[in-house]
């Protein structure tokens, strides 16, 4: 008989509502710009997430280290990043006209403080699980896969009310923040230390930089931005590229064109099954296997887009969205394991907030503003539905190429192979689930 804990409870209930949080309009956003008259401004949105993730988490984890107890400090950030995200939300239901400026300062603002929160609801979780004499990498998994479940019940949600397509979404989030930021002051509290001594330089991973003077790390860290091109490509066009078959007469009427949220959250449920693979594969193919796997599962999710429909090619896009657990969890949990054994103890936390740089940073910020000028040049400049469809698939087309490139690349000009020990394999779950990275794992 299982013994949960009642901290275990609570715990899971944290990481339900962060992730709902963001799961309320993190794929369907692009649909409702686009029928906003913002589909050529998509790739921004999703861009800023990057970018401000470029230096935001480490400036706020070093106020909850120094002066505010995480816990409030998860508080306060929710509270800031649902009052704008809701004063986003009631803009766009007050004006005719949307305009692309005022929504995106708004937005702009309530991702900036919602980012920090993914680690620093991390850092509750630890510090609740020590307090209680619990072995954090036995309790925490479990725990942390409630957020990958309340991310898929917002997406749900959003899907079957329509608030896919309208502003409601970011209503929803808003609603969801201010929920989360009552019931984080509930939690254990934090302990803080004003004489810490971490750099914002070293937070950023700044001082791992020097790893690039070692030609094996500098091709690894390289390609991790080049994959990282490919990170929020989906997120950001997805549910916009699947919702355009309603347009059509002949997919009009076809469940997937008005259940596009719903569709991918196949997506998020193939990555919670994916990470229980990666132990095994580990051991059987080593890391460059491993990634490599990863490398082509993005030319096949981007592929089967391309090839998929909402009526006989429905099953296509299923099969996109089963890869994509693979395209995205056994890069994100490899590559940081890699990062970690081939780091000494005084760089480590600084080479891993670089990879979270060259990843969700550097990689997904120019993927989705360069995403967006191919769309934006193939999809948003037609007039019918017919040709955006068309549109549509050589954008895909493309994007499979792009990864196909990088896949090849990466086979033949990195050279390391090697196959992790048994501790390692126990240590790849941990960090599967911890979301250390500050974006990915959902």
């Amino acid at each position: 008989m299982l013994n949960i804990k009642p901290i275990q409870v609570r715990l899971a209930a944290l990481n339900f509502l962060e992730f709902a949080v963001w799961g309320a309009y993190l794929i369907s956003l692009g649909n409702f710009l686009a029928s906003i008259g913002l589909a050529t401004k998509i790739g921004w949105f999703y861009a800023i997430q990057g970018i401000v993730s470029l230096f935001m988490p480490a400036v706020v984890g070093i106020v909850a280290d120094r002066w505010i107890q995480a816990q409030k400090m998860l508080s306060l950030c929710h509270v800031i990043a649902g009052l704008f995200m809701a004063a986003a939300g009631v803009y766009c239901l007050s004006t005719e006209h949307i305009e692309f400026g005022p929504l995106f300062s708004l937005y702009t603002v309530s991702v900036a403080f919602f980012m920090p929160t993914i680690g620093l609801s991390n850092s509750v979780a630890f510090n609740a699980l020590n307090r209680a004499g619990l072995d954090t990498i036995t309790y925490f998994p479990p725990i942390r896969v409630f957020g990958t479940v309340g991310f898929i019940c917002s997406m749900l949600f959003v899907n079957f009310t329509q608030f896919q397509g309208n502003s409601y979404q970011l209503i929803t989030s808003a609603v969801l923040s201010f929920c989360l930021a009552v019931y984080a002051l509930t939690m254990p509290k934090c302990p803080t230390n004003a004489a810490a001594s971490a750099s914002v330089s070293d937070a950023l991973g700044l001082k791992a930089f020097r790893l690039f003077k070692q030609k094996r790390m500098a091709i690894f860290f390289i390609f991790s931005m080049l994959l990282g091109v490919s990170l929020q490509i989906t997120n950001s066009y997805g549910n916009a590229f699947i919702t355009s078959f309603s347009g059509i007469a002949e997919y009009a009427d076809t469940w997937g064109a008005h259940n596009a949220n719903a569709l991918i959250s196949l997506s998020q449920m193939s990555e919670t099954l994916c990470i229980l693979l990666i132990p095994f594969c580990l051991k059987r193919f080593g890391i460059k296997g491993v990634m490599l796997m990863s490398m082509f599962a993005w030319v096949f999710r981007f592929g089967f887009f391309g090839l998929g429909d909402t009526g006989s090619g429905l099953w296509l896009l299923v099969v996109s969205c089963i890869v994509y657990g693979i395209a995205f969890d056994f890069f994100n949990v490899s590559g940081g394991l890699y990062v970690d054994q081939e780091t000494t103890s005084d760089i480590r936390s600084s080479a891993q907030g670089l990879f979270m740089i060259m990843t969700n940073g550097i990689g997904a910020t120019v993927g989705t503003l360069c995403a967006q000028e191919v769309v934006n040049h193939f999809v948003f400049s037609q007039t019918s539905p017919e040709a955006q469809l068309e549109g549509w698939t050589t954008a895909w087309y493309i994007f499979a190429a792009y990864a196909l490139v990088v896949a090849v690349l990466f086979m033949l000009i990195f050279k390391d192979s090697k196959t992790p020990t048994r501790a390692e394999e126990t240590a790849v779950i941990d960090d599967a689930n911890s979301g250390a990275d500050g974006m990915v794992n959902i």
